[in-house]
């Protein structure tokens, strides 16, 4: 359903029976909820500080070669929105992708 570099890649899917108002049921196919892993352990390969106008799209395609990975970002720094690591100044870890 996902690629292997998605984050939703490994997450468990289920299945839920709604009934709509015409008392017909259509099954709602759904991906479980992602927690932020625990960060200790991780390989740290850079610390970023985030300078003016700088996104952290193009911080990840610097170092992680691909700027759809910002969420492993966001996972290394414990944070669910990409825009809180964003703040000029901020000091970011970049860390080893997970296996």
């Amino acid at each position: 359903m996902f690629e292997p570099t998605s984050r939703y890649y490994n997450l468990e899917t289920t299945t839920l029976t709604v009934t709509r108002p015409d008392g017909t049921a259509v099954e709602v196919r759904y991906v479980r909820r992602r927690l932020i892993p625990p960060a200790d352990g991780d390989t740290v390969l850079a610390e970023h500080t985030v300078s003016q106008q700088e996104r952290l799209d193009h911080i990840t395609a610097r170092y992680l070669d691909d700027p759809t990975q910002f969420w492993r970002v966001c996972d290394a720094n414990v944070v669910l929105r990409p825009h809180e690591l964003e703040r000029i100044g901020r000091v970011i870890k970049i860390t080893m992708p997970k296996a």
